[in-house]
């Protein structure tokens, strides 16, 4: 009797775990595509950091490796849309990539902000990868009561 080991209906579902060999067989399928999936243009979204005081907001959208002439901002009322590029760099000749990893292609974002924009004043400023708006607040219109006759 000193031998016999508890039964553990767990013990055999500790043992298997579905979950696991899920994601081992993903680690593998994505090892193998990665150099096709580079090869594809690509859409990306814009990261972003949004404050605001009374009467402006401030904006912080990360875009490495774009050029400054590749980014384009718009306002209508209360939506900004930020677009940009990244270019592929030039291959050299008589080399073949192994692997691909680094992004290219187009980022968009376009969001509400809670006011109207006073596009006139607002200002653009791209430095180190990251591109700053300052976004004045339009003037609120004064609140008006109608007389109902």
């Amino acid at each position: 009797m000193a031998s016999m080991t508890r039964f553990s209906p767990l013990r055999d579902l500790e043992r298997f775990s579905p979950f696991r060999e899920l994601e081992e067989m993903w680690k593998d399928v994505s090892m193998r595509m990665r150099p096709v999936a580079g090869e594809t243009e690509m859409f990306g979204d814009v990261r972003l950091d949004v404050s605001e005081d009374e009467k402006c907001y401030f904006i912080k959208a990360d875009l490495p490796g774009v050029s400054k002439d590749d980014i384009k901002v718009a306002i209508d009322g209360d939506q900004v849309s930020i677009e940009a590029e990244v270019k592929r760099d030039v291959e050299d000749k008589g080399q073949n990539a192994l692997y691909r990893e680094r992004f290219f292609g187009k980022l968009h974002r376009s969001f509400r902000l809670d006011s109207s924009i006073d596009d006139s004043q607002a200002d653009a400023k791209y430095e180190n990868g990251v591109l700053e708006l300052t976004l004045p607040k339009k003037a609120s219109g004064t609140t008006h009561q109608l007389p109902i006759h």
